[in-house]
């Protein structure tokens, strides 16, 4: 089936944005959920945001097992059902422990949601067409954190709990995917291998790292960024829901044009994001003015934006049709690893090395982090390289 109908592609790129929604999108109410539960351990805060993240993780290494049982329609259904019932019951808990457990339900809906989203397309479509599709679904996962961050720092204005409201954009890609989705049986493609194999992590190693890295230091924005912002400059949180919805749509529109991107700057587009993320986190550091923010987060924009569907081009290529319940769980896996334990390390060491009053110590851990990505850029260049152009 290599020719698909628009509807069953936009039926595809549909769980694309919601995966996103996670995490990011309640981003903008972190301050005000802190102030609901100002008695709770910032850790435990955090989590909110990260603990998706961890049972995404446990998820995606058991989706060949799944997907061996049932057929992608089923776990597409379960997923966004568990979707929409996890992030919206969080609106009716007023206990930090409940919110947590349904913070974890939400993490198992996204990943049965997350290999679908992007291996149906490798499964789908030739390696030829991969860049542009790997480019629309982070677009759709950009447009996703734009409507979501935007509705929920709205919501958040009425009551902390209104923003997990936005959860409900779940029941119009359940509607498409009972109407459009083709029910195939991905693990019949794949029947000898495990739920987990190492020589897959070995195979993909420079992606699943790459997409590691890359995340924890974009994950300092979203967990970090609403709480230092407000305290850095004063900003309103109306103000910081702006400002974090254009760096989504900044990174929207570059996900739009990543295909062009990738036929024009073939060998050295793999170097843009960990630089763009270096120099976005050194204006946030710095920021005395709303200005430095903006051209800050234009650069994370830029890096995120441009980081995410290169690294999933590259896998699905080398993955072929099996990518779905090979190396698109890992690359889900280590992308949520990153969101996961990103507030554990970046905190920790934020105040070893630059003290418990820095405020600003989060993003200067960022460009250490950036740095490192760079250079494991640079010492994986060549199995990060795609084949010639025609090839």
């Amino acid at each position: 089936m290599s020719k698909m109908t628009k509807m069953v592609t936009a039926t595809i790129l549909s769980m694309s944005l919601l995966t996103v929604m996670a995490a990011a999108a309640i981003a903008p109410a972190m301050g005000i959920i802190q102030q609901h539960f100002n008695s709770a351990p910032d850790i435990l805060i955090q989590l909110i945001i990260s603990l998706p993240a961890l049972f995404i993780i446990l998820t995606n290494l058991c989706f060949l097992s799944i997907s061996r049982v049932l057929r992608t329609r089923a776990i597409a259904i379960i997923g966004l059902a568990i979707y929409v019932v996890a992030g919206t019951g969080c609106f009716f808990i007023d206990n930090i422990y409940a919110l947590l457990v349904m913070r974890a339900l939400l993490g198992v809906s996204v990943g049965l949601i997350m290999p679908l989203s992007t291996g149906l397309l490798a499964y789908f479509y030739p390696p030829e067409e991969q860049a542009r599709l790997m480019g629309l679904s982070a677009a759709m996962n950009q447009m996703g954190g734009v409507v979501g961050t935007l509705l929920a720092g709205i919501l958040a204005s009425i009551q902390w709990n209104y923003s997990f409201l936005v959860y409900l954009f779940g029941l119009i890609a359940l509607l498409m995917i009972i109407r459009w989705l083709p029910n195939e049986r991905l693990g019949s493609s794949n029947k000898r291998g495990k739920a987990f194999e190492p020589r897959q992590l070995l195979k993909f190693h420079p992606s699943v790292l790459g997409m590691l890295l890359l995340t924890m230091v974009f994950f300092v924005f979203p967990t970090n960024f609403a709480i230092i912002t407000s305290r850095q400059l004063q900003l309103d949180t109306a103000t910081i829901t702006l400002i974090m919805v254009a760096l989504d749509l900044l990174a929207f529109f570059v996900g739009l044009v990543f295909g062009k991107l990738m036929t024009a700057f073939r060998t050295s587009i793999k170097f843009f994001p960990p630089i763009a993320l270096i120099v976005g986190y050194l204006f946030y550091a710095e920021a005395s003015n709303i200005t430095m923010l903006l051209i800050g987060s234009a650069f994370i924009g830029l890096g995120n934006g441009i980081g995410v569907p290169y690294l999933l081009t590259i896998a699905s290529i080398k993955g072929g049709k099996n990518s779905a319940t090979t190396v698109m769980p890992l690359l889900s896996a280590s992308l949520y690893l990153g969101q996961f334990i990103s507030p554990v390390i970046i905190l920790p060491l934020s105040e070893a090395l630059f003290g418990v009053n820095e405020i600003t110590g989060p993003y200067k851990v960022a460009v250490l982090i950036s740095i490192l990505f760079l250079i494991q850029v640079w010492a994986t260049r060549h199995f990060q390289s795609l084949p010639p152009a025609g090839k």
